[in-house]
C-alpha cells in the first residue's frame, strides 16, 4: 500500500528521533567522573572542614537557644516596654503572611503572561515550518530570515532575564527608585518570567507530536497544529510548574522582607537582631503553614487538568 504523501510530516522537528542509548551509555561514566572531579576541585578551592561547622562555646549556646525556642514559639511581643495598641502577635504574623502572598501573585500576575509569550517565541515547534513550503516569496523570507533571528533573540533575552536572581534584581532596583512595593513586584517578576519561559518552551517542544502529524496530514497549518495539537498536550505540566514556581515565589517575597518590604523576612529578621527568638519561630511557622496551604490548593488544582 502506497502512503500518500500528505500523511508524511514535512517538518523535521516534528518527525520522531531514534534515541542512541548506546553513545549515551559510554558517556555517563565519564560525565560522573567529571562531575566528581569538580566536587573535590570546589571543596578544595574552598578550604572545607567539618569542623568548621563547630563553633566557640558562645555560638554553640546560642544556636542551642535558637532551636530549643522551635518547640516554644512565642504567642506574644517578647520585647518589653511596648507601645499600647498593638496587635497581638500570631495576628501580626497573619497579616505578614497574607502581605507575602499579595507579593508574590502580583509579581507572578506579571510573569505568567510574559512567559507565555516569551515561551512561544523560544519554542522551536511554533516556529516550525517548512520554507519550500511557502506560497509566496514573503513567507519563504520569514521562514529564512526573520523567525530565526527572532527565535535567537527570544533565547536571549530569556538566559538574561533568569541569569540574575531576583535579589540582585531588588538591589538594582531599588539603588535606582527607592524602597517602593512596585520595585518588589518587578524585582520578582523579571526572573521568575524568565525561568517559566524557558520551562514553557521545553515542555512545548518535548509535547509527544502524534497528534501534531495527524493535523498535518489533514494540511493544517502550522498555527492550526500549535494550538490545537501541541498546546492542548502541554498545558497540564505548564500548569503544574506554575504553580510550583507561585510557591518559589512565596519564599522569594518573604526574602525580600530582609530589604524592608512588610513580608515576613521583615519580621523574621527584626526578631532575630534583637534575639527574641521565639517571636522569630512563630513567623517561620507562619512561613511552613503558606506553603503548606499553598502546596494543598495548587495540588487540587492540578488535578483538574492532569488525569
Amino acid at each position: 500500500m502506497t502512503t500518500h504523501p500528505a500523511a508524511i510530516p514535512r517538518f523535521p522537528e516534528l518527525r520522531p528521533k531514534i534515541p542512541q542509548a548506546s553513545r549515551a551509555g559510554r558517556a555517563r561514566p565519564g560525565i560522573l567522573i567529571v562531575i566528581t572531579a569538580l566536587a573535590v576541585w570546589a571543596f578544595w578551592q574552598l578550604e572545607l572542614r567539618p569542623s568548621d561547622l563547630i563553633g566557640s562555646s558562645s555560638s554553640l549556646q546560642l544556636t542551642g537557644e535558637f532551636f530549643a525556642r522551635a518547640l516554644s514559639p512565642a504567642l506574644n511581643y517578647e520585647a518589653p516596654n511596648l507601645p499600647s495598641g498593638l496587635i497581638p502577635l500570631p495576628l501580626r504574623a497573619l497579616q505578614a503572611g497574607v502581605t507575602t502572598v499579595i507579593f508574590a501573585s502580583a509579581a507572578m500576575s506579571l510573569a505568567v503572561p510574559l512567559a507565555l509569550l516569551l515561551g512561544f517565541l523560544a519554542s522551536s515547534s511554533w516556529w516550525s515550518q517548512d520554507p519550500s513550503g511557502g506560497r509566496s516569496r514573503l513567507r519563504r523570507l520569514a521562514s529564512t530570515s526573520v523567525r530565526p533571528l527572532l527565535y535567537g533573540t527570544t533565547r536571549v533575552l530569556i538566559a538574561v532575564m533568569r541569569s540574575v536572581h531576583e535579589l540582585l534584581w531588588a538591589v538594582f532596583l531599588l539603588a535606582g527608585f527607592g524602597l517602593v512595593n512596585v520595585n518588589a513586584v518587578i524585582a520578582l517578576a523579571i526572573p521568575f518570567a524568565g525561568v517559566l519561559a524557558k520551562i514553557f518552551s521545553e515542555i512545548i517542544d518535548e509535547t509527544p507530536p502524534d497528534t501534531a502529524y495527524a493535523l498535518r496530514g489533514a494540511g493544517a497549518l502550522p498555527s492550526q497544529v500549535f494550538v490545537f495539537a501541541l498546546l492542548p498536550r502541554a498545558f497540564p505540566d505548564m500548569v503544574a510548574y506554575t504553580f510550583y514556581r507561585f510557591e518559589c515565589a512565596l519564599r522569594s517575597s518573604a526574602v525580600l522582607g530582609f530589604f524592608g518590604f512588610p513580608t515576613l523576612g521583615f519580621f523574621i529578621a527584626a526578631s532575630f537582631e534583637n534575639l527574641y527568638y521565639g517571636e522569630v519561630w512563630t513567623y517561620l511557622y507562619a512561613l511552613f503553614l503558606l506553603i503548606v496551604v499553598v502546596e494543598w490548593w495548587s495540588g487540587i488544582i492540578r488535578r483538574w487538568f492532569v488525569p
